[in-house]
């Protein structure tokens, strides 16, 4: 598993704390990795469409071989 840092906004963390002390998180780290799991779900479909149109952009754009 890899680490990461993150830096948030006074409010942003505040509202990871109330969350936590709801108890439906352990703690502010499985707040973030729900968050970015939902974020990661909801933009598998946009992100993978967005390639697909740049792939077939660059097909079209594609010169035939010359013969």
């Amino acid at each position: 598993m890899k680490m990461l840092q993150v830096e948030l906004p006074d409010q942003m963390a505040h509202e990871v704390e109330d969350v936590v002390e709801t108890g439906k998180f352990e703690n502010a780290t499985e707040v973030v990795r729900a968050a970015l799991r939902e974020f990661i779900s909801r933009r598998r479909f946009e992100l993978l469409e967005q390639q697909q149109l740049k792939d077939i952009s660059w097909a079209l754009n594609e010169k035939p071989a010359a013969k």
